[in-house]
């Protein structure tokens, strides 16, 4: 009876033992998702093994390209065909004119009742960088933000269902999730590091080929290249502080890999300058030192926790001299003249006023807008930070602390900005409610006051069913969405009972007031 008795608390203590050692290496594991281990390589970067001085031959790029190329995959998405009613018959001012145009002609103010549009399946490609062996991919935001189904194929020919973790259209990036381990994975560099004329490679997958490397120089870095700004003085909603290269990059590498001769990532693929939309000799990618730092807040919140000063501003180098004599700075042509200051931001509380030309950011010099969002690309709500202006001639630094897009110096969660810009309540369905309106899942919107929903001419009850062509099953999904939109949404969805669906625009834009915009003018670069 005593053996028993032994043999009874020896297999509970093992089991303890084994319970606790496996629940440790779960928190562990949630710990650090998506976070590379310093000074661990994988084994993809066995060709650099043993070979001291493989980085320092700058014109041999056989070792960089052999390491670099297994972590570079294959993007395909598809979009399913989609059926939705204008419920204003073509009225100019409706989403579904603003989004699609109007196939039926007429008048601008047709009316007429509601009407259908058919929106048929696409499909399109690009590329992304894995960057951790349980199979976190970046890649461009514009590659998969109208997805329904993403495809991942990995160099070997492995094919795997990719899902998305979080976008971000104001830096055009994006991560997406594959259920892989032991996955060869891209190790970071260090953008900041980069000098013009450096030798550098672009992998991808152009025109659907297969995995393609491609060699350049550095050919200007912190480039704004105008992209998100629809006139001359309109702000800048995408962050513009590019590498500029002369890698040839086409249709299909967007999301890809820009690595140096260590085989280390220094950039993603984002853009091309192209009257065809094909390569012509530039190309341009987002520093990685701004894609870490969007990368692990995606992972980590589903949203990025981006600093403001509270401010706005035009950009020197490029602003027209009529706006420069507005602000008397005619005679300059470089810094970054205040044209706005928040009341209750950053830079107001720090004596920041309009009229001031800032110079410097943590001693850094700033002459451009793409070398401040160089210097802000990895900052977050709560840094500290010395800015130095000019006001009257005089130089002046004075220290702000950081705040977020709602004004405080907390990170923001998607409820925080849901709940200040909508103006509604959101719940996610019940089976039983999903059933009776004949759907699988979706997000019901009640109590609705002053916000977006009203705006947009929402009703009591609305059901929403996908935001930005992706499906909603849950209250939180679509508040990350909104979280991480370039300044409007658009939702489809019914009306309990209802036989038709109906699309709206959600104007976020009051909600997002204390950004730092880049009042410059625009210039005619097309992205890939």
């Amino acid at each position: 009876m005593k053996f028993k008795n032994l043999l009874l608390v020896v297999f509970i203590s093992a089991a303890t033992a084994l319970g606790s050692v496996w629940g440790y290496a779960k928190y562990e594991e949630a710990k650090y998702a998506g976070v590379q281990e310093e000074g661990k390589l994988p084994v993809n970067y066995a060709s650099f093994y043993g070979r001291q001085n493989a980085a320092d031959n700058s014109t041999d790029f056989t070792a960089a390209a052999a390491s670099a190329t297994p972590a570079v995959v294959h993007i395909k998405i598809q979009t399913k065909e989609k059926t939705v009613t204008n419920p204003n018959g073509g009225d100019d001012d409706d989403p579904f004119s603003q989004l699609f145009g109007n196939p039926f002609g007429g008048s601008p103010f047709g009316g007429g009742g509601p009407r259908t549009y058919r929106i048929p399946s696409q499909r399109a490609s690009g590329s992304g960088v894995i960057v951790t062996d349980d199979g976190y991919i970046i890649t461009n935001n514009h590659v998969v933000q109208d997805a329904d189904k993403i495809t991942v194929t990995t160099s070997n020919k492995k094919t795997y269902t990719g899902r998305v973790i979080g976008t971000d259209p104001s830096s055009d990036l994006a991560v997406i999730k594959i259920d892989a381990k032991g996955l060869p994975y891209m190790v970071y560099g260090n953008s900041d590091n980069v000098k013009l004329g450096q030798w550098v490679l672009a992998i991808g997958y152009p025109f659907t080929l297969d995995v393609t490397v491609t060699a350049g120089i550095i050919s200007a870095k912190a480039r704004d290249i105008g992209l998100g700004r629809d006139n001359g003085n309109a702000p800048s909603s995408i962050v513009q502080s590019y590498l500029q290269t002369d890698a040839a990059v086409n249709p299909g590498n967007s999301g890809g890999a820009l690595i140096n001769t260590s085989g280390e990532l220094i950039g993603i693929n984002s853009a091309i300058a192209s009257p065809t939309g094909a390569y012509s000799g530039y190309s341009f990618a987002i520093p990685v030192n701004i894609v870490k730092k969007v990368a692990a807040d995606l992972i980590k919140y589903g949203a990025v926790q981006r600093g403001y000063m509270g401010l706005s501003f035009m950009d020197l180098s490029t602003a027209p001299d009529k706006v420069k004599t507005q602000y008397n700075v005619k005679d300059r042509d470089y810094g970054l003249c205040v044209t706005d200051v928040a009341k209750d931001g950053a830079a107001a509380a720090a004596g920041i006023k309009s009229g001031d030309i800032i110079t410097k950011v943590n001693g850094i010099s700033v002459p451009t807008s793409g070398d401040l969002s160089s210097v802000m690309g990895d900052k977050k709500p709560g840094d500290k930070l010395t800015v130095t202006y000019l006001r009257g001639g005089k130089e002046t630094t004075t220290s702000l602390t950081l705040k977020n897009s709602l004004g405080d110096l907390t990170a923001v969660t998607a409820q925080d900005l849901a709940n200040k810009t909508l103006g509604a309540t959101l719940t996610t369905l019940s089976q039983q409610e999903a059933s009776q309106n004949g759907l699988r899942s979706g997000v019901k919107v009640t109590n609705i006051r002053e916000g977006a929903f009203k705006n947009a001419g929402v009703k009591e009850g609305f059901i929403i069913t996908d935001a930005n062509n992706t499906m909603i099953k849950t209250a939180d999904q679509f508040n990350k969405i909104i979280q991480s939109s370039d300044g409007s949404v658009a939702v489809h969805g019914i009306y309990p009972n209802g036989e038709h669906i109906y699309g709206y625009r959600l104007d976020l834009s009051n909600g997002n007031s204390n950004g730092d915009n880049n009042n410059t003018p625009d210039d005619d670069d097309d992205g890939n």
